[in-house]
């Protein structure tokens, strides 16, 4: 809360309704939490310059509001031994009326491998991001529940060879020592 006085009476309004708090400060906690979902209200605090409270008010107004969808982590699947598949699925439709791409779009969103569905330019409509524990499943699902949607007139599969950086997390093996050695 901040506390001014206008014409002898005391007026609390709150900082985050304030235009500059929007623009910036309130940016920049979001700007921090999309690199680490984990970073504590204090730290936000300190490195904004805000009060921890405020801090915490607007997180929790994020959260109710839908602006903060979830909280997730990024994981190497591959080095935690685990066989994972990921294709991006280029899908092309014929929109619906009055509707557009939406009602197809939402209804690839529902199937529980579909991690990501997006509406693209370019040669496609739609860029669907699949993610399966085998090849068999991931190409059962193309040809079973993808392709056989009304309204879906055809689909190109790329399929994820290898991760370098996702989410901006690098999946780079740091330990090896990439510089040229020095001699005399």
């Amino acid at each position: 809360m901040q506390t001014t006085t206008r014409q002898g009476v005391i007026v609390k309004r709150h900082v985050l309704n304030s235009p500059v708090m929007q623009t910036d400060s309130l940016n920049e906690i979001l700007t921090i939490l999309s690199r680490d979902s984990r970073t504590s209200p204090e730290t936000i605090a300190k490195m904004i310059g805000l009060s921890v409270d405020i801090v915490v008010d607007a997180i929790s107004r994020y959260e109710k509001s839908g602006v903060i969808k979830r909280y997730t982590t990024v994981i190497d699947w591959e080095s935690a031994g685990k066989e994972n598949v990921v294709a991006f699925i280029d899908v092309k439709v014929v929109p619906a009326r009055d509707v557009g791409f939406d009602a197809i779009a939402e209804r690839i969103a529902r199937y529980p491998q579909v991690q990501s569905v997006w509406l693209v330019s370019g040669g496609s409509d739609l860029r669907v991001v699949v993610q399966s524990d085998s090849l068999r499943q991931l190409a059962s699902f193309v040809s079973e529940k993808l392709a056989t949607i009304d309204g879906v007139t055809g689909t190109v599969t790329h399929f994820l060879l290898k991760r370098y950086k996702e989410d901006g997390a690098l999946f780079l093996d740091s330990d090896l020592d990439q510089r040229l050695v020095v001699s005399p």
